[in-house]
């Protein structure tokens, strides 16, 4: 499914011949990730009546995390069964604080709960270690 103008793809429908993952929405192509920071996953499905509704959020949402200090990354996959998987990192405990707090997200949050989302399940988790594998030339 082509991501809409923000980057965000409208709604996870599975794709007649694709098969596999898509990548919805990518913040940071230059992210440094580092033992302590906060990485939040997030899995969804979401009510195909809302899919307008969810987009303009998801994109509102998107632009806003990514400026709050502290942010480090944040991608989206879409499983061909329609389960989005979304994972968010954060520098640090206040900076992922920040971001929950947020006035604009919690009205976001309210509404995943009551309108947007069938199902969802959330783990906030603090990095342990941290390793990566530069890529070729």
């Amino acid at each position: 499914m082509p991501p809409s103008r923000h980057g965000v793809s409208a709604f996870c429908v599975a794709a007649p011949g694709v098969a596999g993952h898509h990548l919805l929405v990518s913040h940071s192509e230059t992210a440094r990730f580092g033992p302590d920071q906060i990485v939040t996953v997030f899995r969804s499905r979401l009510d195909p009546a809302r899919a307008e509704e969810y987009s303009a959020l998801a994109a509102r949402m998107s632009e806003l995390a990514a400026g709050m200090p502290g942010f480090v990354d944040a991608k989206t996959f879409c499983s061909d069964d329609g389960e989005r998987v979304t994972v968010v990192t954060f520098a640090d405990i206040d900076s992922h604080r920040a971001w929950g707090d947020h006035p604009e997200h919690r009205r976001a949050q309210e509404l995943g709960r009551t309108r947007l989302y069938l199902t969802y399940t959330i783990q906030v988790c603090v990095a342990m270690s941290a390793g990566e594998q530069p890529g070729r030339a």
